[in-house]
């Protein structure tokens, strides 16, 4: 392993720890959270209010030294209400632009499903293009960029589900999940350990984002496991549950988001496990099951969990043996 893998790993490991000591979740879902900001994609979380989603991102920024913005989103948020618009300046007697929310480093897109259609693909838009356009003028948006959005899945009234073209743009979609006992345990401890009702991160790392964030490119995937990846997305459209399956894109979306756990894991190559550790999260949310699948309640992620033991795994010999 390089020098420079062992100096990103150990700043993943600190960014973990960090964000853990205000988060009570399970370690893996920081670990998917953190591997889509280094793969430079964005992150989808469905959970019921009061899981600490918020209190992730804020943490995740402030642990990577990174400004923090939060977008809550509402059926009458207009898009210039999140990408900014021109306001006029009476005393220079000219219109200058007013950055809207989105022009932050991390930023948060609460409830993005209660927003108007038009409201989300503004949003969508400047995720993809990593630039927002207002009145013909063209404004990038801060490096590194990098949106963690939310939805609610239990309260369905008043929202306007996100269209699947859409939801492909997250590069992974996870759950912070309920606490277990213990968990829940911790938190009020922790509560009763201080006088704030939410704990405050500080940053926890020296590298600049825009290093961690490279750290993924120089990480060696072998041929064998480079056609698993592949395997495993072409047989989501081979699956007879499912009516559409995952796209080309997706294909280099779990590529990349393996490159980027196996440096949260500091390993300076990929293998099957990173792939099938990862694919859950990459897959699932592309699916499109069909008609007869919906009405069975099949869940999409069981249908990757299937795939996953059916696609064969590759040996691959490694000149470093990974460890346990």
């Amino acid at each position: 392993m390089s020098t420079d893998t062992d100096a990103v790993a150990d700043h993943c490991g600190t960014v973990l720890d960090t964000v853990s000591g205000a988060v009570i979740t399970e370690r893996e879902t920081l670990e998917t959270v953190l591997s889509g900001f280094l793969a430079r994609g964005h992150v989808l979380l469905e959970d019921v209010p009061g899981t600490g989603k918020t209190l992730t991102a804020r943490s995740l920024a402030n642990a990577l030294g990174l400004e923090f913005s939060r977008i809550q989103f509402t059926p009458d948020l207009l898009p210039a209400d999140v990408t900014g618009t021109y306001v006029f300046n009476e005393k220079a007697h000219e219109f200058e632009f007013r950055e809207g929310p989105i022009f932050g480093n991390v930023v948060l897109a609460d409830e993005i499903n209660r927003a108007s259609p038009k409201t989300q693909a503004a949003l969508l838009e400047a995720m993809a293009e990593g630039q927002v356009t207002i009145d013909g003028e063209t404004h990038a948006l801060p490096e590194p960029f990098f949106v963690i959005a939310t939805q609610n899945p239990i309260e369905q009234d008043g929202t306007f589900p996100l269209p699947e073209a859409q939801v492909d743009r997250f590069v992974v979609k996870t759950s912070l999940g309920y606490p277990d006992e213990e968990g829940e345990l911790e938190i009020i401890d922790r509560r009763a350990a201080r006088t704030d009702r939410t704990p405050t991160v500080t940053e926890a790392v020296s590298m600049a984002p825009a290093e961690l964030r490279q750290a993924p490119e120089a990480v060696h995937v072998e041929k064998e496991v480079r056609k698993y990846v592949v395997r495993l997305a072409r047989a989501t459209r081979e699956e007879p549950r499912v009516e559409t399956g995952v796209s080309p894109r997706a294909t280099q979306r779990l590529f990349e988001a393996a490159r980027a756990l196996a440096v949260v894991r500091g390993r300076s190559y990929v293998t099957p496990d990173h792939v099938a550790r990862i694919a859950p999260e990459v897959l699932s949310h592309r699916l499109v099951l069909t008609p007869d699948a919906r009405v069975d309640d099949v869940e999409k992620r069981a249908v990757v969990a299937d795939l996953l033991d059916e696609v064969e795994v590759p040996t691959v010999s490694y000149t470093e043996q990974p460890s346990t």
